[in-house]
């Protein structure tokens, strides 16, 4: 997971709150439904992306029905924007060079009886980008005239793990951008193995998972297979004389 800054205008505005176990929270508020022709930005810093091709944007947000808002008809909107920009480089870059990736609309808007209850509509999209051929790249996020509180931006990537299967280790693995794809891995075999008729083989998908094994390493003489390694027997020196 990578960890986010975020740079806004004015309109946008930074508060500090504390979760349900009382750590520190930041959030990123604009609510400037009265007013005609809203274009705020909320930028992220500059993201590396690590090799990954594709990454996986999670939002969590609120956003106000515009029917609870008095005076909001005509001007009030229930979505936004989000939008990305591939660098090289760490460059602040002009609204018109991004890409939108998508609108974002909520599934549960609160009103002003949910104020009153302290009743939070939390809404969680996930979006996936790529795939990505530079080293980094910028989010940011456009408000047209909605009342929306930004809880949370996670943005990940997923791979395949460290995994020893029939005595063979394979090493973590950055997954291909597109879903057909899989990316073949040849491993390694565990000390004192060999491989049995061919090199072991196993294939990470987009989702983070190994799969279609092929070929396995088995133990050499003298030695066991004993919870995935290769072991000799307890007491036995295979290269001592009398």
């Amino acid at each position: 997971m990578f960890t986010l800054s975020f740079f806004s205008l004015p309109q946008w505005e930074e508060i500090g709150e504390v979760d349900e176990d009382y750590a520190p929270i930041h959030t990123y508020q604009v609510c400037r439904v009265l007013e005609q022709n809203q274009n705020n930005w909320l930028h992220t810093n500059w993201i590396l992306t690590e090799g990954a091709q594709r990454v996986y944007i999670e939002l969590k947000f609120t956003l106000r029905d515009c029917n609870s808002l008095p005076g909001g008809v005509g001007t009030c909107k229930e979505t936004f924007n989000m939008y990305y920009y591939e660098t090289d480089e760490d460059r602040a870059m002009k609204e018109s060079r991004y890409i939108k990736i998508d609108t974002i609309a909520a599934d549960e808007s609160f009103t002003e009886l949910d104020l009153g209850d302290r009743v939070m509509k939390l809404n969680t999209e996930v979006r996936d980008l790529g795939p990505l051929t530079r080293k980094g790249f910028y989010l940011a996020f456009q408000d047209l005239g909605a009342c929306i509180a930004l809880v949370s931006v996670r943005v990940f990537y997923k791979r395949c793990p460290f995994l020893v299967k029939s005595l063979a280790e394979f090493p973590d693995t950055i997954p291909a951008s597109e879903a057909s794809q899989l990316v073949e891995v040849v491993g390694h075999c565990v000390n004192n193995s060999v491989p049995l008729y061919e090199p072991p083989r196993m294939h990470c998908s987009t989702e983070g998972e190994w799969l279609v094994p092929i070929g396995k390493c088995v133990c050499k003489p003298g030695f066991e297979e004993i919870s995935g390694s290769c072991q000799g027997p307890i007491g036995f020196c295979l290269f001592c004389f009398l």
